[in-house]
């Protein structure tokens, strides 16, 4: 059986912490995200749903420092159904994604600098660059190999979709 929850959507507002007794530390945040269909007319249209996510320990602590509001995420976790009792005495049921990945896709506010605003990250770019310019050769001499190889079977470059 699989319980799995992939969500891409923006930040509805910043986290929310707490931290509990025991030492635990928790956090919540919506995550919109969209649907775009045309209707009868042939009309655009957007269906927003909001999920709620919770994050745990390591993982809440890293949201409070690194998620604001209008932060596109990329958030992996399981559904989670619980319930619960309001104030009033109601008995009360909630449906959350419980988290247990989650990464900054995309910032809002361009100008407030990196720390995320790439998919990937833009740390991750910096720490292959230079892996990439410095073998050079030994790359261009491992694709030329198999385009030669490609050749004898009918096919070209100009073949490939990318």
């Amino acid at each position: 059986m699989v319980n799995r929850v992939i969500l891409i959507g923006n930040l509805g507002k910043d986290p929310e912490v707490r931290r509990l007794e025991n030492g635990a530390v928790v956090a919540k945040f919506p995550v919109a995200t969209n649907e775009n269909y045309k209707d009868k007319s042939g009309e655009w249209q957007t269906i927003t749903d909001w999920h709620d996510v919770v994050v745990w320990r390591t993982l809440a602590e890293r949201a409070e420092n690194t998620l604001t509001k209008g932060d596109q995420v990329y958030v992996e976790g399981k559904l989670s159904h619980r319930t619960w009792q309001d104030k009033d005495g109601n008995n009360r049921r909630t449906t959350e994604v419980v988290a247990n990945y989650f990464r900054i896709v995309n910032r809002r506010d361009k100008s407030s600098g990196g720390g995320g605003g790439y998919f990937p990250s833009a740390s991750d770019e910096m720490t292959s660059t230079p892996r990439q310019q410095q073998p050079a050769q030994p790359q261009e001499t491992a694709q030329t190999a198999p385009a030669a190889e490609e050749s004898d079977s009918g096919s070209s470059d100009d073949d490939l979709p990318f």
